[in-house]
Formats: C-alpha cells, sequence, structure tokens
C-alpha cells in the first residue's frame, strides 16, 4: 500500500519536475509524504474515502479550503479523487505536553474560536455533520457484524451513551474540528496552525473543548478553564454536567474507533492497546459523570 502511494504522490500532474516523496510519520487514515518541487515543500496526503469511519473526502477538502481560506490551515494546492496536496508549514508539531501548558491554551483558544465561527463563512458545497452519539451507535453495528472480542459489552456502552446524550441536551451548532490531538496543531514560533480535516462537520463546541482536554489528558483545572475562557462566563452546574457528558462520549468514541480499526484497518498501529488506553480513561471519566449525578 505504501508502495503505492508514493507512486501516486510522485505522479502528480503538478510537479514541474522528478521529485521523491518522503514519507511523513504520524497519520493513521492517510499515508503521508513531503515533496520538494520548484524549490517548495509540499505535504501530499494519500487515501481514499474511509464510510467505517465517516471519513469522506469531498469533506475533509471543502473544510482545509475553508480553512486555508480562513487563514488557520495551510494552502491547498492541488486536490483530486484521494489526493490533498498542502503548502508545507515549517514549524514545531505540538505533543500533550506542550497542550497542558497554560500558556499554550491561551494560543490555542482564540484559534479554536475562530475555527467555529469564521470557517463557516468560507465553506462552498456540502459539509457533513459530526454527532459523537450517532458515530457511537454505527460503531457499534460495525463492531458488533465483526464480532470484535469486545462485543458483549456493547449493550452497556450503548446505554451510556444514551444517558450522556440526554445530558448534554440541547446545543449550539458550530464547524467543529473534531480530531484536537495536539499532533495537529503546528506552531511556526508566531502562530499556531490547525492541520488533517478528516473528521470536520458541524457538532456542538464542547466536542472540540472536550477532545482537546482528553486527547491532552489537560488537568482539571486546565479543563475548567478552557471552558469559562471559552464561553466567557462562571461554568454553571448545567455547563459542568454537559461538558463532563460530552467528554466522556468522546472518549468512547475514540475506544470504539480503535476496535473497528482493530477488525478492518491496514495500517501498521497497534490498535488494541490504544483501544484498552481509551476504555480506561472513559471509566474514569464515566465515573466522574456519575458522581455528579448522584444528589
Amino acid at each position: 500500500m505504501t508502495g503505492d502511494a508514493t507512486a501516486r504522490a510522485a505522479a502528480l500532474p503538478i510537479w514541474k519536475g522528478p521529485v521523491e516523496p518522503r514519507p511523513l510519520a504520524g497519520g493513521i487514515t492517510n499515508t503521508n509524504f513531503t515533496v520538494q518541487d520548484g524549490g517548495r515543500r509540499y505535504v501530499v496526503r494519500v487515501g481514499g474515502d474511509i464510510p467505517l469511519h465517516g471519513v469522506l473526502r469531498f469533506n475533509e477538502r471543502a473544510a482545509s479550503e475553508a480553512a486555508a481560506a480562513a487563514g488557520i490551515s495551510p494552502a491547498v494546492i492541488h486536490a483530486e479523487p484521494g489526493v490533498l496536496v498542502l503548502a508545507f508549514v515549517e514549524g514545531r508539531t505540538l505533543t500533550p505536553a506542550d497542550v497542558r501548558e497554560r500558556a499554550m491554551q491561551t494560543r490555542i483558544l482564540p484559534l479554536l474560536r475562530r475555527v467555529h465561527c469564521e470557517m463557516p463563512d468560507h465553506l462552498r458545497g456540502p459539509v457533513l455533520a459530526f454527532w459523537v452519539f450517532h458515530v457511537i451507535r454505527d460503531y457499534a453495528h460495525t463492531i458488533r457484524d465483526g464480532g470484535h472480542r469486545l462485543a458483549p459489552l456493547l449493550d452497556g456502552w450503548l446505554a451510556t451513551a444514551t444517558r450522556l446524550e440526554r445530558a448534554v441536551g440541547r446545543i449550539d451548532l458550530v464547524l467543529g474540528h473534531n480530531d484536537l490531538l495536539a499532533a495537529n496543531f503546528i506552531d511556526d514560533g508566531k502562530r499556531i496552525w490547525l492541520v488533517d480535516w478528516d473528521y470536520a462537520g458541524f457538532n456542538s463546541p464542547l466536542f472540540d473543548l472536550g477532545g482537546l482536554a482528553s486527547n491532552s489528558e489537560l488537568a482539571e483545572a486546565d479543563r475548567l478553564w478552557l471552558l469559562e475562557a471559552y464561553f466567557d462566563r462562571p461554568i454553571d452546574d448545567e455547563l459542568a454536567r454537559q461538558s463532563r457528558a460530552m467528554l466522556t462520549a468522546s472518549l468512547l468514541r475514540e475506544a470504539m474507533w480503535s476496535m473497528v480499526s482493530e477488525l478492518h484497518s491496514a495500517i501498521e498501529f497497534d490498535f488494541k492497546a490504544y483501544t484498552e488506553e481509551n476504555l480506561a480513561r472513559f471509566e474514569r471519566s464515566l465515573e466522574a459523570f456519575d458522581a455528579m449525578e448522584r444528589p
């Protein structure tokens, strides 16, 4: 598969001459390369639709182009089915430890607001929604149909997801990135860029806020600070309950994403260990949510 992707990246019609795509580490849903051509560097993302995960490349392209137009993400240079070419950003990919620093959180937060509020002005064509509870229910069908080792636990998880969805209640609808891993932020020394729009779609801002906190394992004080700073008001009981419910659901979704990947992904990655890690984090977050529910 990697050889085919390399050949595909090298054969794109946009190059001025022969190129040698170099693998770029980090992709789990794509095969990524850097390419040097005509004195400039580019990132080439090679990957088709992944309906099992709700990844459709027309949607990724629309979000990537809107993010570029809003100055949030690098420019889209070329797109064709299964390939997206972006301008290369010279900078440092963030780590979870970086995101756990309050100074970095103060830089990320206004960028997140711009994603939610400015990017829709630049969107063109159809764009998906990303509702974590639908994703969980759909993943459950795939996990059950595939005979996954943890399929007997699905009924309990689905019942929990229903409780969490009720706790989230009515939402504000924004455009979400929906995959706020630390590695999707690049710091060029002057500003933060946000990349990889595979899962972009309309959603509650609580999902991105929860994902940012859970993916980088922020301390509770930092998670609450993000909530207060984003909404510009003190956290009341309702917001605390909604945010904890969404955070918990995001961890269940991540674990189930990994279970589906165990069954269907051809990419070399220890999905089983990733499943177990996220299930443990889900259980801890669920305990915190249940404690809020008790009188």
